[in-house]
């Protein structure tokens, strides 16, 4: 199985490394800059479960190759329809998507473009960054992977893909119930990307107000009403363990929607909070909280839009 990874930064950059570490075809696409350092020295992962540092092989955009079994996408939200323009080239009849997106809204249009039998469900958990010197840094122990086909079936594909990922290091997880788990996902990050961009503060800063918990589990509950009318309601334990996340006193917790929205760089907040909000009004749910952090995060991008 030949896959390549769009992109060699946090997400790409650990993934992609773990798959090459456990002796995958694993082939990079990246930019000029990104290549001549994977080039010149590697990729370079340090994290607690394992240090990489090894050769890899990388693509630059232009550059012609044959199609990929796989491809695995991950990028901003924003950037996706450069990121379908970047692996078109490399997909053939057969190959297959599998991206590592927030959210949900990249599924309907990589399958408007690539062909919906082409794209498979995924997600992925953990703190990756990716350091100036190009060394992905995994922080803390939480790495997982659930993927498999958005219809649920266990495909010759999907099941290819588990053989490779069980090489690895990864905790990869075939699922035949891959959407139910990205609405989960969706949930719990679109609670905590409205709580924490409005407040600018972590979990245990919200949950530290007198107010602060309270508010916290009605903004878990709007999203969760949303979920549920959206036929994936999800379940008492996943409930109970963002609960548990989410109002944690102490806990550093904070989506990384407001990391970017800090650094005053484009977020991925309309992917998040504005998808579960559009998909509320068509329910005709309330969702006061969800509101007011979309409109925040509007402000925000309408700023940067015109200073660019």
């Amino acid at each position: 199985m030949r896959i390549l990874v769009l992109g060699a930064g946090a997400i790409g950059g650990f993934f992609g490394g773990r798959l090459a570490e456990g002796g995958a075809d694993v082939t990079f696409l990246v930019r000029g800059r990104r290549k001549a350092q994977l080039d010149a020295n590697g990729l370079v992962v340090k994290s607690a479960l394992g240090d990489i540092a090894l050769p890899v092989k990388t693509l630059a955009a232009g550059a012609v190759a044959p199609p990929f079994d796989i491809v695995l996408l991950s990028s901003k939200s924003y950037d996706l329809e450069s990121a379908i323009a970047a692996i078109a080239p490399f997909m053939g009849p057969d190959s297959a998507v599998l991206p590592l997106l927030n959210g949900l809204m990249h599924l309907d249009r990589l399958g408007e473009v690539l062909g919906g039998s082409r794209v498979m469900g995924g997600t992925c958990f953990g703190s990756m960054v990716l350091d100036p010197d190009g060394t992905v840094r995994h922080i803390g122990t939480l790495q997982s992977l659930p993927f498999g086909e958005l219809s649920g079936v266990e495909s010759p594909r999907a099941k290819a893909l588990a053989a490779e990922f069980a090489k690895t290091r990864i905790a990869a997880t075939l699922s035949v119930t891959i959407l139910q788990t990205m609405w989960e996902k969706l949930v719990m990050l679109a609670t905590l990307a409205a709580t924490t961009t409005l407040f600018r503060g972590t979990v245990g800063d919200i949950v530290a107000a007198p107010s602060g918990t309270a508010f916290m589990v009605r903004a878990l509950e709007e999203c969760a009403a949303v979920a549920t009318a959206e036929g994936h309601a999800p379940s008492p334990a996943a409930l109970g363990q963002f609960r548990g996340m989410l109002t944690a006193p102490g806990s550093n917790f904070a989506a990384s929607t407001l990391r970017d929205l800090a650094a005053g760089r484009r977020t991925e907040g309309d992917h998040i909070i504005g998808d579960v909000v559009r998909r509320a009004r068509r329910h005709a749910i309330a969702v006061p909280i969800l509101e007011t952090a979309l409109t925040n995060i509007e402000v925000h991008e309408a700023r940067l839009a015109a200073a660019s």
